[in-house]
């Protein structure tokens, strides 16, 4: 009898060793390149983790790591394409795929194409936005773009005064690894110079560079004023973001929920369009606050015409989603 007992106490006691590992929730890997405090990309993330972890009642537990600590946008993803697998959900701006095959996110840096945010949303909405959206996993990339975002319109910001355009003539612009925004910060008569973000406090510091451009809640969440206090609200660009999952993400998750991250990305760009215009004018109230300079550009027509070239240059062939994106004001 007691034989019977202690395998009958043994195989109980392994059947709850099973359960245990089985019921041992699976932890995604979020990688963010800015604060997660004070940013319209810290709420996506952290709305993104509340409502997946919500809707797998625990089973999925997601690990911000934030301020660019598995490194910047392009590092993340170079190691994504290269096999990595350490990383799960990536934020990117929307411009980061373009040098891996996708086409038609181009769209969505090219300098004053959208004319307010609220034209940008109704790109968000609209079919176009999925097919761009489809075009990553269409192209054979390791990654399923998820949902589309934004952080609010880029601004260029200085070491030293500033009052329009023709300021910017000779001065080292930082730009990231892109053409498009070298073409532009070229067409407006400066020197693109690109470093990578997490060391431009140091480069504006040093003067290695002269300005750079964020969107206005970055600007503030990085301290970019204490080195460069000079604002230009050119809104040149939309900050517009992307979701992706990594391949390597979704094999580790059943089709329901890959379901759930789906969800989890809608409610997270939803929570990201309801706040971004709060932190932004936030953001600058508290930057006047610390005594920021903030110069607005009335008349956008100077820049627009500065940047016509590599506009034209990148939309050749595929004028007609240019013009779709254009009838959606």
């Amino acid at each position: 009898m007691k034989k019977l007992f202690s395998i009958v106490l043994v195989l109980v006691l392994a059947l709850a060793c099973v359960s245990a590992l089985a019921e041992e929730p699976i932890t995604l890997t979020y990688a963010e390149v800015n604060p997660v405090e004070g940013t319209v990309v810290g709420d996506v993330a952290l709305a993104f983790k509340d409502k997946l972890e919500e809707l797998s009642g625990g089973a999925i537990v997601v690990d911000i790591q934030a301020s660019g600590v598995m490194g910047d946008e392009k590092t993340v993803l170079s190691n994504i394409f290269a096999g990595d697998t350490s990383v799960d959900i990536v934020r990117i701006s929307a411009f980061a795929l373009n040098q891996y095959g996708a086409q038609k996110s181009v769209f969505l840096t090219l300098p004053y194409v959208f004319t307010s945010e609220d034209h940008y949303w109704n790109f968000v909405a609209s079919d176009l936005a999925k097919e761009f959206l489809a075009e990553a996993k269409e192209v054979g990339m390791p990654v399923t773009g998820l949902a589309y975002g934004e952080e609010g319109f880029r601004h260029f910001f200085f070491k030293n005064e500033v009052s329009g355009i023709d300021d910017l003539k000779g001065l080292k612009i930082r730009v990231s690894d892109d053409p498009i925004m070298t073409g532009m910060v070229s067409g407006l008569g400066a020197a693109a110079t690109t470093v990578s973000f997490g060391e431009l406090y140091t480069s504006l510091q040093s003067g290695v560079v002269d300005a750079a451009e964020q969107p206005i809640t970055n600007y503030l969440s990085n301290s970019f004023q204490e080195v460069a206090p000079y604002l230009l609200k050119d809104g040149h660009t939309l900050g517009t973001i992307e979701l992706i999952a990594t391949d390597s993400c979704f094999a580790k998750l059943s089709e329901e929920q890959q379901g759930w991250v789906q969800e989890a990305a809608d409610y997270a760009m939803q929570v990201c369009k309801d706040s971004v215009t709060v932190k932004q004018e936030e953001a600058q109230q508290t930057l006047l606050d610390q005594g920021c300079f903030v110069i607005e550009v009335e008349d956008k027509t100077p820049w627009q015409e500065a940047t016509k070239a590599v506009l034209d240059a990148n939309i050749a062939g595929m004028e007609d989603i240019y013009e779709q994106i254009l009838a959606l004001q």
